[in-house]
């Protein structure tokens, strides 16, 4: 394995731009190969045994692509895949989820007593947040509410209008997380409305940018191993199972040059 190899990421769709964005901005040098499995979105209503399936055949692919790492930048499948890929690709290739590096920023950051976490049904039902925080430190109070509609309004564009303040506003309003003094994006397409989301709380709250902690955790690991790049990037490489415009818009946005995105199915 070499240095210039690139970095695997992926998502159901396009809310893994956002710590694909993160990385390109923190490790420009690195070439990154990214797979939105579009067709089967959003994974946050799917089984736990679809996304385990879905994500082993995605990082199989990335594998293929000659990926020195991998990224699972989505929340719901870091909760329900991350150890099937480890023990089927782990011994190649690290692999990253999204929850652990969030988790040890908050309890290194030491001031938090009462931790919100919203997310997908299927991030929120598994737990994991609430778990991991408890077992490193039993004190902290942990509040979590799953936010079905988010990342589907997302994916269709809804947000900073009068339709996403409404169901921003009506979730996060939930007695589920009174008095809490941060806010876990425990998805990664919320980025996209953090500043809705600052704006509720009027900055009382601590709203913590997964995407920044992965990316940081990213470089950390890669320069651990030995496999930080130091040449320029020779271009990045956006897949899709199933071709979307508002994907290929959202990819534009996110890294600011004509992108060409390549049809590969499942």
């Amino acid at each position: 394995m070499t240095t210039t190899y690139p970095i695997g990421i992926f998502d159901s769709g396009i809310g893994g731009l956002t710590v694909a964005g993160a990385i390109h901005r923190i490790l420009p040098d690195e070439q990154l190969v990214y797979f939105g499995d579009t067709e089967h979105l959003p994974y946050g209503d799917k089984s736990p045994e679809a996304i385990r399936n879905y994500s082993l055949t995605i990082g199989r692919f990335l594998v293929s692509q000659n990926c020195k790492m991998i990224v699972i930048a989505c929340n719901t499948a870091s909760s329900h895949a991350y150890q099937a890929l480890v023990d089927e690709i782990g011994d190649q290739i690290p692999v990253i989820n999204v929850i652990d590096p969030v988790v040890a920023a908050l309890i290194k950051a030491g001031k938090y007593k009462h931790i919100g976490v919203i997310g997908t049904k299927s991030t929120i039902q598994s737990g994991l947040y609430a778990s991991k925080i408890s077992n490193i430190d039993p004190a902290l109070k942990v509040s979590s509410l799953a936010t079905p509609l988010l990342a589907p309004m997302i994916e269709e564009g809804f947000f900073d209008n009068n339709i996403s303040h409404t169901v921003i506003q009506s979730y996060l309003s939930s007695p589920k997380l009174k008095g809490i003094d941060s806010l876990v994006l425990a998805c990664t397409h919320y980025p996209l409305i953090r500043k809705e989301i600052s704006e509720y709380y009027e900055g009382k709250v601590d709203i913590i940018n997964s995407a920044e902690i992965v990316a940081e955790y990213v470089k950390t690991e890669l320069d651990r191993s030995g496999l930080l790049n130091s040449l320029p990037a020779k271009g990045h490489r956006f897949y899709v199972s199933d071709y979307t415009r508002s994907f290929e818009k959202s990819t534009r946005l996110f890294f600011g040059e004509k992108i060409s995105l390549k049809l590969h199915r499942l």
